[in-house]
């Protein structure tokens, strides 16, 4: 079994329970998820199975959407509600104070990962180096907001839905935002709504979880275009072959251009490989057919 399964996550549970949950259940040795959310947080957890491991790269990049509840007048030592309280304040702010302050978020900013994270900084995990009571100088990295929308004011709480690049975290979010306000915060609570392709009509709960509901390989990345190989090619990629112009003369090739990326599927609707095209579909019509067509960058075993 191959694929992947998109789990709606409760609260309470870690991304890792949540993996070893699927393994036990469907009976499969291997699995993994994209994108860890905090016991916290529920919502949308793709877990991939088997060989579809090996496609955790290619969703790395992938937009994510919450639903995020912000609790204002409080801060925290882990920036949610499950940390001890550093401050309270009473919050004194408007709506028009809530959304000019989170709309000044969008694009691309510099965040500070909370101490209580996952993050890694000299090989172990920021949440143990805070356990241990040991300062790090943590180092500003380059997320991107892409929208935020105040859906509910109830003070003290706030819930806005955020889109977001890989990498940002929903809590300093929260934290930032309650500086800025001056009355400090920090998350009440998160919901994970879309992780790239996903939505939340995709993910089932940890009881619904059956090999019927596993998405195929070649659905889980329906933006590349497909090229159909015959058997002897795909023999020829499984073993490290990196293919040449002249093996795909007779093959439908879809417009592309230099730098895409490709999925190369069998006869049979199987996931071969995933390659990046060295030229366009028009340039590969010119060329000499010794000459490579695209780099593989991934091949996948079609026989487990």
């Amino acid at each position: 079994m191959n694929g992947i399964i998109v789990v709606d996550k409760p609260s309470g549970k870690t991304s890792h329970d949540v993996v070893q949950e699927v393994k036990k259940t469907l009976g499969v040795k291997k699995a993994g998820h994209t994108g860890t959310l905090d016991p916290l947080a529920t919502g949308i957890l793709p877990v991939c199975i088997n060989e579809a491991t090996k496609l955790g790269p290619f969703f790395s990049l992938d937009t994510k959407e919450y639903r995020a509840t912000m609790l204002l007048g409080v801060k925290t030592d882990t920036q949610d509600i499950e940390g001890n309280v550093n401050a309270s304040d009473e919050p004194r702010v408007s709506l028009n104070d809530i959304e000019h302050t989170l709309h000044g978020f969008i694009g691309k900013i510099e965040q500070i990962p909370p101490r209580y994270s996952a993050v890694k900084f000299r090989g172990k995990p920021l949440y143990k180096w805070a356990r241990e009571g040991i300062p790090v100088d943590l180092q500003p990295r380059m997320v991107e907001i892409f929208s935020i929308d105040v859906e509910e004011v109830a003070l003290p709480y706030v819930t806005y839905k955020v889109s977001c690049s890989k990498g940002t975290y929903v809590r300093s979010l929260c934290s930032d935002a309650g500086d800025i306000l001056g009355c400090g915060a920090c998350l009440a609570g998160l919901r994970r709504i879309r992780c790239g392709v996903f939505f939340e009509e995709d993910a089932v709960s940890l009881e619904e979880i059956n090999p019927d509901r596993v998405i195929s390989m070649v659905d889980a990345l329906p933006e590349l275009p497909v090229i159909d190989v015959d058997y002897p090619l795909a023999e020829k990629l499984g073993d490290g072959y990196q293919p040449v112009v002249e093996m795909f003369r007779f093959c439908h090739i879809p417009f592309v251009s230099v730098g895409d990326m490709v999925k190369l599927i069998d006869e049979r609707r199987r996931l071969v490989a995933i390659a990046r095209m060295l030229y366009s579909s028009d340039q590969l019509a010119a060329f000499d057919g010794k000459r490579q067509a695209m780099k593989i960058l991934r091949v996948f075993n079609r026989g487990s």
